[in-house]
């Protein structure tokens, strides 16, 4: 049997998030599935280790408009699938998938409002394979000889974000780690991408910045073992938090301007702090990056750490 999984969302987290309905599909039918998604998800990067997926197949721009409708139909029509799972509820995707002559289509209720992602495609996983699916994400990578000293905490940093309204100052986090550094010892690991590098030189010319290794130039696939030997991570809501769950690590993740109980419930392993005045309600609209109080983030950051 073959088995193809529309999910076209951007974001790295995103496809974090729908890791264990992807496991859940593939475990239910007892084989491998293929993955159509964007380039921006990192999908090759994040199955890169995973039997669940065996290919992926990317999303681009050339396959946008009706030309791109019918393009990516007769490349889904030579794969020949029985069965197409869509986690959306667009109708540009229901045509590719019937014009691909896909022998069953499953797909979210056409035209339907948006709704919280995480409810949305466990309610949509569980009705198809009729099974309870955990919400937890399980990101599988190679194993790593590498080991961290022991002597010393390793935190993994999300200082960097999507947009300006998404990322705590990178002040408050060099305050952070000197909170954290009164009585543990402790590295630290910026996770910034290098559109960053004024946030990465004020912490490496910080106090701090001695015990700082900063990822700016590693992939993606680098990264993840890096994430999976630290002890947590602590920062913004951005895919290295996604990432940090995935890989099983305690995450604080600050939500400042995104919908928190989309991104934020998910996993038990997932720690949040809001904008002061909002408990479970901050969404797009919040903005309330000045808002968030330094002594939350470090009660929570000093808890998870022990």
């Amino acid at each position: 049997m073959k088995i193809l999984i529309i999910q076209q969302r951007y974001g790295i987290g995103d496809m974090v998030i729908f890791l264990p309905y992807i496991h859940a599909i593939s475990e239910k039918f007892n084989t491998p599935i293929s993955l159509l998604s964007k380039e921006s998800s990192r999908a090759s990067d994040i199955f890169s280790e995973d039997k669940h997926v065996n290919e992926i197949i990317t999303l681009d721009k050339e396959k946008d408009g009706l030309s791109g409708v019918l393009k990516l139909s007769r490349e889904i029509k030579k794969r020949n699938f029985d069965k197409i799972f869509i986690f959306n509820s667009s109708l540009r995707y229901n045509l590719i998938a019937k014009l691909s002559g896909a022998k069953s289509i499953y797909q979210y209720p056409l035209f339907r409002s948006k709704d919280n992602i995480v409810h949305s495609a466990k309610i949509f996983t569980e009705s198809v394979i009729n099974k309870i699916v955990s919400t937890e994400p399980n990101l599988k990578i190679k194993s790593t000889k590498e080991k961290f000293d022991k002597n010393f905490k390793h935190v993994c940093l999300g200082i960097s974000a999507s947009g300006p309204t998404k990322r705590w100052d990178v002040e408050n986090y060099i305050k952070l780690c000197n909170e954290l550094t009164k009585n543990k010892k402790c590295k630290f690991y910026l996770a910034a991408g290098k559109n960053d590098i004024i946030l990465i030189e004020k912490f490496k010319n910080s106090n701090v910045g001695q015990n700082c290794t900063s990822l700016e130039n590693l992939t993606i696939k680098e990264i993840l073992p890096i994430i999976k030997n630290c002890d947590c991570y602590i920062g913004s809501d951005t895919g290295f938090a996604h990432l940090a769950v995935g890989l099983g690590i305690k995450t604080l993740t600050i939500f400042m301007d995104s919908p928190v109980m989309a991104y934020g419930k998910y996993s038990s392993r997932m720690t949040v702090v809001e904008p002061e005045g909002e408990n479970g309600t901050t969404t797009h609209d919040t903005l309330g990056k000045d808002k968030i109080s330094f002594n939350e983030v470090v009660l929570k950051a000093t808890k998870i750490l022990n």
